[in-house]
């Protein structure tokens, strides 16, 4: 691992916070009140740090286990993917599927954290869970494997690399599918608008919200900051695909790269602010309609 990959690293990891900072000031200036300071996260964390956490006497050590599993398999899927100028810390064939398969065990794990309550709220919350990411993780994998095709590459450091000369080639349209798909799938990981709203504590809807209202303190901090790291680590899968810009100027790169990711965030409370949650049953309908994008685009780049 070189030194600019492992800062790149722990830089990603302490401002993806901030991330959620700038998606809720979108939507407040679009909802015509000040809002929270843009670094309302770090400010929620510090005082969940304070605080102690407060265990049931039904749950066992999976319920401890959870919030710790998620930022961890957050960190080792950041570290697979280049960002900017800077290379990936790990880079071999196939990493796009370890990625895939750490934010699938971070996600894995905070449902049996849920289940080990014994809550049937949890539970619920849980099993919607389980439903909806089965049907975004296909989506996900078919998405990069679109842009592996069009690009000739089988790591996600290739991948980006190659994104500049496929899109020189004609490949525009796949990619522009793809980020379509991308960002359903973003949208539904993340537990955002239209597939949820983690601002409500409605039981009819919640989603993510209900499987972690037992934890606390220390606990609830590591989980959300766990939540903020996959929503960078998304977002940083998009704007890499779509800005390929490498000019040879690291900083310049890093503005690309920090103003493709800042852009990203204001669509992101563009969208939230514009079309209201979903019902239920819809959702699955809307994570269908990303695979469709994600087919097409396949479809394309194996022409």
């Amino acid at each position: 691992m070189s030194v600019s990959a492992g800062l790149t690293l722990v830089l990603s990891a302490v401002v993806s916070p901030l991330y959620l900072g700038v998606i809720q000031r979108t939507k407040s200036f679009f909802a015509g009140r000040a809002g929270p300071p843009i670094a309302q996260t770090y400010f929620d964390l510090f005082k969940l740090l304070r605080k102690g956490a407060v265990y049931s006497g039904t749950t066992t050590w999976v319920f401890r286990l959870g919030p710790i599993a998620g930022p961890a398999a957050g960190l080792a899927a950041l570290s697979l993917l280049p960002q900017g100028p800077a290379a990936a810390p790990w880079s071999f064939p196939g990493d796009f599927l370890v990625l895939i398969y750490l934010l699938a065990a971070a996600r894995f794990f905070t449902l049996i954290s849920a289940l080990d309550t014994g809550s049937s709220f949890e539970g619920m919350g849980a099993s919607r869970e389980a439903a909806f990411s089965a049907l975004a993780e296909p989506v996900l994998l078919l998405s990069i494997a679109a842009a592996a095709r069009s690009t000739g590459q089988t790591s996600l450091s290739g991948i980006f690399a190659g994104a500049g000369a496929a899109l020189s080639r004609g490949a525009a349209p796949v990619f522009l599918l793809l980020a379509v798909a991308l960002v359903i799938v973003l949208l539904a990981e993340n537990s955002r608008i239209p597939v949820d709203d983690p601002s409500t504590h409605l039981e009819l809807t919640m989603i993510h919200e209900v499987m972690v209202l037992d934890h606390s303190g220390p606990d609830l901090a590591l989980i959300l900051w766990g939540g903020s790291l996959k929503l960078w680590i998304l977002g940083a899968l998009i704007v890499g695909l779509l800005l390929p810009i490498r000019t040879g100027h690291p900083w310049i790169d890093w503005l690309v790269f920090a103003g493709g990711m800042f852009v990203l965030a204001l669509v992101i409370g563009v969208i939230e602010s514009s079309i209201a949650r979903l019902r239920m049953n819809r959702v699955p309908q809307f994570l269908v309609g990303g695979g469709a994008f994600a087919v097409v685009a396949l479809a394309l780049a194996m022409r």
